[in-house]
């Protein structure tokens, strides 16, 4: 099994459609999809809806996607292709309780392919990639944590040449391979071809 990991610094900057674009274009690796989403104080992992709860059982929930609508994010995963996909729901913080049932789900899977950023403190993952975007001024602190440990990026086309958000250098990820998207589409054929040649062999060390 390997394991990829698509992370992003902000909202709106492309995760999902990178994610569902993967699928798309690696169907042979049969992947499972998970999205990662986790909610601010009032919210509950069960639903989504306004919650005062404050019980174990409402810390967080991973349920499995089965519309084909391509309404929703898990959906859109599902139409591209993914075997299962799964949605996994958590307080901001609770990601580890979710651990073991993450894990129980994926243990089957021939390959799984994740949209998170905080994962990062729980997996090692065969490749993880971060989609930025110069013009989004806002850079989530998940993102900013794990930004060394991106294996490429990739990169929203743009006029500017130096990025909206602030505090945050992007050295760390200097040397590493960049692709550039002008979506739609959302990955390149160089992506693509990078994704599978790291899923057939997997830096050693990792």
């Amino acid at each position: 099994m390997a394991i990829v990991i698509i992370g992003g610094h902000s909202r709106s900057v492309g995760k999902t459609s990178v994610v569902a674009s993967l699928i798309s274009s690696l169907p042979d690796m049969r992947w499972t999809a998970l999205k990662v989403t986790q909610y601010g104080h009032g919210v509950c992992s069960a639903d989504g809806a306004p919650c005062d709860c404050a019980t174990d059982d409402h810390s967080w929930a991973v349920s499995e996607e089965r519309d084909r609508s391509g309404e929703s994010d898990t959906s859109r995963f599902l139409v591209a292709g993914a075997q299962k996909v799964y949605w996994v729901r958590t307080r901001q913080g609770m990601l580890a309780e979710a651990m073991p049932r993450i894990r129980q789900v994926i243990a089957p899977a021939e390959n799984v392919i994740f949209e998170s950023n905080s994962l990062m403190k729980f997996v090692r993952p065969d490749l993880y990639l971060t989609v930025l975007d110069f013009a989004n001024p806002d850079f989530k602190d998940s993102a900013r944590q794990f930004l060394d440990r991106a294996d490429g990026v990739i990169m929203h086309s743009s006029d500017l040449n130096t990025p909206e958000w602030k505090g945050v250098s992007l050295k760390p990820v200097s040397g590493k391979p960049v692709f550039r998207i002008t979506p739609p589409p959302y990955v390149t054929s160089e992506l693509v071809d990078y994704v599978r040649s790291r899923i057939a062999s997997p830096v050693k060390g990792k």
